[in-house]
Order: structure tokens, then sequence, then C-alpha cells
């Protein structure tokens, strides 16, 4: 079926508090009739399908969802009044989207409800009175009546989870948590272990209740991004202002931020200068000067003087807007461990349900033993065999350090390439605005014989007008110095790994690499570019011939060293590859003590990176719409926070900081991440097998049975937490 063909549907769901919970979701829903591509995102709570028109009804989907337990609506979202004809701000079902200009893509998360006031919570409190009271009976009332106390307290607090159960079973999911105490309870009823059932149904409640509490802890700093943007803006209109929904903002508009006002979009100053707290996105503690022409971010807090800023990007691409979606893509994409442990779930789920049934009916058939004691240990192997620690040891560890991250601004999109950063032995990094700051000077300029300074000034500077690349804006600030006013030109283009073109006054000027253009330098221009050694340079072309060379330099990051030195310290060997003439890459490389290769083009750079990726994982970090082909090539490929949208796509995580520090914290979170997988993996593991061996040898009870099963799901819990507070200590 073409994608074209299928329509895309998103729902909030509640209830969701472990991976097992988003994987019974997506089972049961995916298995309706022209549903396609679903995916189940547990820390946002929100479910995304394709579905076949004229197959399985929206309705149907919310049905089945609710039928095994857990809450659903339609997934809203604001479109724009002048799109669909009707008041701006108006929130519509999503299943219109077709049919609607979506101007915001950060759906508000609903509110987490207090925990006393939660449906999990109330089991418990009502499954404990029960249990309590048959407990007060058993001391009070004769014996009879102390039993049928504990069988309504057990039947009752049953009830919600054999339905469940049988609800997953009609939806084709039948080897489950809840289908395991369904039987296991039942059983324990039918030999007349009453009290213990519902000692077990009451633990059962806790675990639930844990799990909803730790999912909720979880999802704490994902919701965070939806309040980072205000509602409505205050929007410049002629000579007065007024307040409109922020999601209605388009590029062009102006907005005047107050004190004390959050940024409601992303732009560029007009008039004023404040500064600006940028710490909810960036991580920097300090507020940040930032004046006319400096281009900010949504979500920042304008801390001392209101500025007007002119809108650029519209609210679905903001910055808060691409971050909730690698959030998404992130909560989609599972980590290769977390889909083996998935897999493994599935066959090991009716493994033990086999295995129970050995232990009842074998014993008593083959060598005599008491059917009650055996069909005991086989329920008690039941409860001990269930896999919810096992089951949730990685995403919940996976869900706490993508959080983490994303409040340290450290952006992974999926637990896959969390994984990866683990195990990287190279970084490769482009040069400049990634090593280098980026901010290059107008060292000099060489004419050729048949041309003079300024026009070649002024010819690369009508090139590059458009441009926003770290040479062009050195060219353009140059020409400005000058007084040189662009002249105008038609058909610009950028040529990635070569330059850019325009036509100006009828001809083609090209400023291009020096690499690109040397074999039409003349002999003069020749003995110039050697005698600039280390300088980057640029050619000016006229028709195919070069009338002047342009020399710029830049200088590293103030922390480029630092982060470098932290990268040998992980035992990782950091790499430079530029696309910049071999003298200045030296030069840089040369002050940071790494290596490096020259004059790579685009498709050299991922021939680079491929090569690299031979000796171990490769992470590669850029920038630039050039750097976009290696970072899909690599292992893992970060996007700096200031780099073009284009990288920003291509990469499998980003560095929302713009601070080289940022990726030598990606790999220590990874392999903190990696390290809390395996205690999380062996705790769960070595749990069972003690308790699955006492089980089958009597030395454990139901009640026993469930303390361990959900003293596992809670240490693992714990453990994954402990992830959240993270603060980037060497590892």
């Amino acid at each position: 079926m073409r994608d074209d063909m299928a329509d895309v549907l998103e729902w909030t769901v509640t209830g969701m508090d472990c991976g097992s919970c988003a994987g019974k979701v997506r089972q049961a829903v995916e298995r309706l009739p022209g549903v396609e591509a679903t995916e189940v995102a547990l820390m946002t709570e929100r479910l995304r399908l394709r579905l076949i028109p004229g197959t399985t009804s929206p309705e149907r989907i919310e049905a089945t969802v609710r039928a095994i337990g857990f809450g659903i609506t339609p997934l809203t979202t604001v479109t724009s009044g002048k799109a669909c004809g009707c008041e701006t701000g108006k929130a519509h079902d999503h299943r219109d989207h077709h049919s609607h200009d979506l101007v915001a893509s950060v759906a508000p998360l609903p509110a987490l409800p207090r925990w006393y006031a939660t449906a999990k919570a109330r089991y418990l409190i009502a499954t404990g009175a029960l249990l309590g009271a048959a407990w007060g009976a058993k001391f009070l009332l004769p014996v009879a009546w102390a039993e049928t106390a504990f069988l309504i307290a057990c039947l009752a607090g049953l009830y919600p989870v054999a339905r469940r159960a049988f609800a997953l079973l009609r939806a084709g999911v039948p080897f489950t948590i809840e289908s395991l105490m369904t039987v296991a309870a039942s059983g324990a009823i039918a030999i007349g272990a009453a009290e213990e059932a519902a000692v077990v149904v009451f633990l059962f409640a806790v675990g639930e209740f844990l799990e909803s509490l730790a999912a909720d802890r979880a999802r704490r700093g994902i919701r965070a991004l939806s309040a980072l943007l205000p509602e409505t803006a205050l929007l410049v209109h002629g000579d007065h202002t007024h307040f409109v929904p922020a999601a209605s903002l388009r590029p062009g508009q102006t907005v005047r931020v107050r004190p004390g006002d959050r940024l409601p979009c992303d732009g560029r100053i007009v008039a004023g200068s404040a500064g600006l707290d940028e710490s909810a996105m960036t991580g920097e503690s300090l507020p940040v000067l930032r004046s006319t022409g400096d281009t900010v971010i949504a979500g920042s807090i304008c801390t001392d003087a209101a500025l007007d800023v002119e809108v650029t990007v519209a609210a679905s691409d903001n910055t808060i807007a691409r971050i909730a979606r690698m959030v998404d893509e992130a909560e989609s994409t599972r980590a290769p461990t977390q889909r083996f442990i998935e897999a493994f779930a599935r066959v090991y789920t009716p493994l033990i349900f086999g295995t129970a049934l050995l232990v009842a009916l074998v014993p008593p058939l083959a060598f005599g033993g008491g059917w009650q004691d055996w069909t005991y240990r086989a329920l008690t192997l039941l409860l001990v065999g269930c896999p919810c620690a096992l089951v949730i040891a990685v995403p919940t560890a996976i869900a706490s350090a993508l959080s983490r991250g994303t409040r340290l601004g450290l952006l992974f999109k999926g637990g896959a390439a969390l994984e990866a950063a683990a195990t990287v032995t190279h970084v490769a990094m482009d040069k400049t605005g990634t090593l280098t700051e980026g901010a290059f000077t107008v060292t000099a300029i060489h004419p050729a014989e048949t041309s003079a300074e300024k026009e070649v000034l002024l010819l690369a500077a009508s090139v590059e007008q458009a441009s926003s690349h770290p040479l062009a804006r050195a060219i353009l600030a140059e020409a400005a110095q000058h007084a040189l006013s662009p002249l105008p030109a038609r058909d610009a283009r950028a040529l990635p790994g070569i330059g850019a073109e325009a036509v100006v006054d009828g001809a083609l000027i090209q400023v291009a690499s020096l690499r690109h253009a040397e074999a039409s330098l003349s002999p003069s221009l020749t003995d110039e570019a050697v005698r600039h050694g280390a300088a980057s340079l640029v050619v000016v072309l006229r028709d195919g011939l070069a009338i002047g060379l342009i020399a710029l330099q830049d200088r590293p990051r103030t922390e480029a060293a630092d982060a470098v030195n932290d990268l040998r310290r992980l035992g990782i060997n950091p790499i430079m590859l530029t696309g910049d003439n071999a003298a200045a890459a030296q030069d840089i490389a040369a002050q940071l003590s790494m290596e490096f290769k020259a004059g790579l083009l685009p498709n050299d750079k991922v021939t680079a990176v491929r090569a690299l990726g031979l000796r171990g994982g490769v992470m590669m970090v850029g920038d630039g719409i050039n750097d976009a082909p290696a970072l899909k090539a690599a292992t893992v490929g970060v996007a700096m926070g200031n780099g073009t949208d284009f990288a920003l796509e291509a990469g499998h995580a980003a560095i929302l900081r713009n601070d080289l520090l940022g990726i030598p914290a990606m790999i220590r979170l990874a392999r903190e991440t990696r390290r809390n997988i395996l205690q999380n993996v062996t705790m769960a593991l070595a749990l069972k097998a003690i308790f699955l061996a006492l089980s089958v040898t009597g030395g454990a009870s139901l009640w026993m049975a469930i303390l361990a099963d959900t003293g596992a799901t809670v240490l693992v819990t714990l453990n994954a937490l402990r992830l959240q507070v993270w603060r980037g200590r060497a590892g």
C-alpha cells in the first residue's frame, strides 16, 4: 500500500507505565485490518499509525485500546483559522489534518494527576482496604466468615485484572502479566489458598502503582517542553500591539517581548538589547546579552529589557517543536537491546506457562506427588516467571537517559543512537563552525593582474549576500567595512563542498575553494596561494577565469582543546575531516594536537567515515549541508546546535548548546546508560533464577513470588531513575 493512500492518525494514550504496556497497545492495534507503521511512545503517551481508508475505523481503534485498559483521545493540534475557515487557535481532531494548515506540532501533553487521583492509586487503596478488612475478619470473626472475606477481597481485586487479560486475549495478545496473575490467583482460590491469593492481588496492585509513579517521574522532563512556550504572543501591528496565539505566528511578523516574558518564537532581534536566560534550552546558567541583529530561540526568558523580535521560523519548525519531534522519534526508535529483550519475552512467557503446566502435571502423574502441593508450586512459578522486570529493564533506562539528555541539551533520536554512542571508538569532526568558531576575518585580497581589490571583494559579496556560511559572513562584513553594497544577483546557488555561484552583471561569478579552482590560477595568484600557507583561501572567478584570491583566518573554539583531551581520556581517537586546504587544516590540528584529513568533498568525508568504521564505531560531528552525508553514514551523526536544518535532520543526535564539551558528555551518558541496562538485566535475571528454583523446590510461597517480581520491578525502575540525576562524571 502506497504511503499516500493511507491516513496518518495520532492519539494520546494514558495509563501506560512501562515498555510492556506500550507493547500491548502496539500488538493489539497492529492486528486490526488496514493498520500500518504503528508507533507507541511511552514517555509522550502518543499512538501514531497509518490507516488505509475503508478498512478499520478510528473509533474501532479507540475501542480496542480502551478494551485492554488504557485511556485514549484523538490528538488535537492548533490550526490556522485562515486555512480552515475557523477561529484561530480552535482545536481540531487530528484526523482532519490533511485539510488543515497545521502551524504547531507541539500539542500540550495531558496534565499529570495527583498520585492519589490515578486509577492505579484507587485500585491499590481498594484492594488494600479489602485485604485489611479480611485480616480483621480473620481475628474477629469465625473461620468461615474470614475465608469468605479473603475470597471477596481476592475476587474484587482480580476482576479488573482478569477483564484486561480476557480483552488482551481477544485482541490476540494472550501471554501477559494479567493472564499470569489471573491463572495464578484463580488456581490459588481453587486449591483453597484464598488468603495468599488476596495478598498476591494486593502486591500486584502495589507493583502497578509504583510503576505508575516511576513512569510519571520519567515523563516530567519531557513534559517540561510544552511549558517552555507561552500560549500567547504580543504581536506588533503598525503603531499598536495585541495578543495572538503563539502558535499562529508566521515568519515576517514582529513580536514584542517584555522583561520576564518567554520568547514565543525563533527569531531575530530588530530593536532593543537585553539579557536572555537560555538555560532551559542550552544549559547555559547565566543570561546571555543579545542585541539588534542577533538570533534568538523560542523558550528563552527576557530578563531586563523589552525586545522587538522578527519571527523567522514558523511555529511548527521552531527550536522547541524540533526538539519535540526528536523526542517523538527517540520514543518510536527502539534500541537493539530493547528489541532483543522484547523478542525474548515473547518466547519466555509462553515457555513459563508450559513449564508451570509440566510442574503441575508431571510429578503427580509420573511420581505420585500430591496434586495440591505441585499445583501450588506451579502457580508460584507462574508468578515468579512474570517478565515485567526484564521487559522494563531496557526501556526505563533509555527513557530516563533520553529525558536527562534533553534537559542537558544532548538530544538523541532514539535508543538505537544512544546505544551506538556507547560503542564509538573514533570521533570525526568538521573544522569550520565545529572545531573552530567559524568567525572568519578577511586577512588579505589579491587581485589578478587585470582586476582590482574592490572589484574582487564586491563580486564575491554579491554572490554571497544570501548565504549564512561563515566564509560568506566574513566576506560580507569586509565589504561593509569598505562601504561596498552587493550588486543584484540572480540564479544564486550553493555548491556543496565547492562554494557558491550567481549571475552578476551578466557574468557567472563563482566563489570557490582553492582545491576546486587551483587549475585556473595565474602564476602570480599561485605564488600568493603558496605564500599564505595556513590561511583559508577562496578563489573568485568570472566566467571561469580567476580574477582574485581572498584569504581568511579562523581560530579554534575556546573549549575545543578540552573537548579533544576529554575524548582521549575516554579512550577515543579524535580526527578532523575538512574540505579546507591542508595548510589551514594543519594549523588548527596542530593547536589541538589531533589527526586530520583535508581537502575533502562531501563524498570524500563519507569515504573517510566508512574507512574509520572498519576499525570501530564512528561518531561524526558537523554543522553544515556538506556534512550531512557523513552524518548519515556514521555510526552516530551529531549535529551542532547552530548547524543547518539539513544537518539537524541528517544526524542521529544533536547538541543544542553550541559547546564541543557536549560530545564527550554524550558518550559518557551513553556509556552510563549501557552500564545501567546491564545492571538492570542482571538484577532481573538473578532474582528470577533464584526464585524460580525456590518455587520448583517448594521454598517459595505465592506472596513471596509476587513480592520478588514486584521487588525486581521496583529495583530496576529505581536504578533506571538514577540516570535522571546524572551529572556527567567521567566514565
